[in-house]
């Protein structure tokens, strides 16, 4: 029983914004100046400080030419950052707004004309890059991560269904309706390759990531179905006991009682 709806999720597009580095003060030790404290003490501690004196005094240069190699490696981290890293994130932002462009247009054309603009979306045109190219050209920044996304997606709406639970494994969200979609479409993936008992994993998982009246009862209704067809009945009416009674509000929910019927 196939349970794929080729209408994916629109992820959210990439903040550009990035948070700055907070950096904290690490407190000065002090010194406890009980009566414990001896006058020995004391007499070592001098000591002590003027050999340590003797010794920057002696390698000055030395100890200059160190400061000077960290001093030059910070600032080389900082023009890295600002010159090289910053720049390439933009590049990154572009070329993934083009990708976004074109799934938004792909999950709203129908047939044929949808499958062409998916291939787009995967490969990319004279117009911008595609989805894989990002992915593989930027690796490691918010882009390439949600190239991923979109790249599972297209390749799913493709019937291409290895190369969307491959795309969709990579990709990490701390959104919750985001990840529950790509948790989901991965069990849509497995479901049409017939893999009953994957997609039934999955479907729970997305299911279960945040307790909402979107994403937790498709993902149960999606479980039920695949349940069923695995002739888990009594867990099938669980799942669908579940929509009724805690999202009788959504869609899902409006014809729930036929399928709780069937799995009795």
């Amino acid at each position: 029983m196939a349970t794929f709806n080729k209408r994916g999720y629109k992820a959210p597009k990439p903040k550009a914004e990035q948070e700055e580095p907070v950096f904290v003060n690490e407190p000065e030790s002090t010194v406890d100046n009980t009566d414990s404290v001896t006058a020995k003490t004391f007499d070592v501690l001098d000591e002590t400080a003027s050999k340590t004196e003797e010794f920057v005094e002696k390698n000055r240069k030395v100890i200059f030419a160190v400061l000077t190699v960290i001093v030059v490696g910070v600032l080389s981290y900082m023009l890295y950052d600002r010159f090289l890293v910053e720049p390439k994130e933009e590049e990154a932002a572009t070329a993934i707004f083009s990708v976004q462009t074109n799934f938004q247009k792909a999950l709203e054309a129908e047939g044929v004309k949808a499958d062409s603009l998916f291939n787009i979306v995967l490969k990319g045109n004279r117009d911008g890059k595609g989805a894989i190219a990002v992915a593989a050209d930027f690796s490691g920044s918010f882009a390439a991560n949600l190239a991923h996304y979109y790249a599972g997606i297209a390749y799913l709406n493709t019937a291409k269904f290895d190369q969307a639970i491959e795309e969709l494994s990579a990709f990490k969200s701390a959104e919750t309706f985001t990840k529950a979609s790509a948790i989901g479409a991965i069990g849509d993936a497995y479901s049409e390759k017939k893999m009953y008992d994957k997609a039934l994993e999955q479907y729970l998982s997305a299911s279960e990531v945040t307790k909402n009246d979107f994403t937790t009862p498709r993902y149960l209704l999606k479980a039920g179905k695949v349940a069923l067809t695995l002739n888990k009945k009594a867990d099938a009416a669980t799942y669908f006991q579940r929509i009724k009674d805690e999202f009788e509000n959504s869609p899902e929910a409006q014809n729930i009682d036929p399928l709780i019927i069937l799995a009795q």
